[in-house]
């Protein structure tokens, strides 16, 4: 299980903004290591619900040649972000970026990532991701997804059906999703599924391309 209960530590330092989530350095690694069959050469990444900013960080120092456009929603996640990227110089400033939004304020990526935001949110944003998608990116262009879902017969580990009940106690809304009901949105807009990949801690990769 990726998820956290409590998924923030912040800086004890009142003035620091920077916040932290632990599941970054757990994760990254792996992260990076498929990210480099998927992502191309060069170009720009936009990062779709950010977070800390701790993954954009880490990202753009693995791959120099792309730059990296990390966005949030939230204004305290942005200073986060901000803060974390500073004077680092293949990362963009943070957007205000709600994913279900209609109208993002970018007109073009060569690559889409989002981590672990599909289950944190409302069904409506992971729609409004695979539209966002499909504005965005050129032919071929892969959208990359991160995070648990459920399988159909593939037994959820017990890890994530606890988190997945937290989540639903914390907003009904909320939840793991099923890849088939991701992969039907997603072809249903124009978009091909392209790859599944398994991730440590019970998480997967899903690809898919314009």
């Amino acid at each position: 299980m990726n998820g956290d209960p409590t998924p923030w530590i912040v800086a004890e330092d009142k003035g620091d903004v920077r916040k932290h989530a632990p599941a970054t350095l757990r994760n990254r690694e792996a992260i990076v290591a498929v990210l480099r069959d998927l992502l191309p050469e060069r170009g720009l990444v936009l990062e779709v619900a950010s977070g800390s900013g701790e993954h954009a960080v880490y990202f753009a120092a693995a791959f120099a040649d792309l730059t990296w456009q990390p966005s949030d929603p939230d204004a305290a996640g942005r200073a986060s972000i901000a803060s974390w990227s500073a004077g680092i110089p293949n990362i963009e400033p943070p957007l205000g970026i709600d994913a279900a939004a209609p109208i993002w304020p970018i007109d073009a990526a060569d690559a889409l990532l989002c981590i672990n935001m599909v289950h944190i949110s409302p069904w409506e944003a992971t729609l409004g991701l695979l539209d966002g998608a499909l504005r965005l990116l050129p032919p071929d262009g892969p959208l990359i997804l991160y995070g648990p879902y459920r399988r159909a017969d593939v037994p959820t580990a017990p890890s994530n059906e606890a988190f997945d009940h937290s989540l639903r106690e914390r907003d009904p809304r909320w939840g793991l999703r099923d890849v088939a009901d991701v992969t039907q949105a997603a072809q249903a807009r124009g978009l091909r599924f392209a790859r599944l990949i398994e991730m440590p801690a019970n998480n997967l990769m899903l690809v898919y391309r314009k």
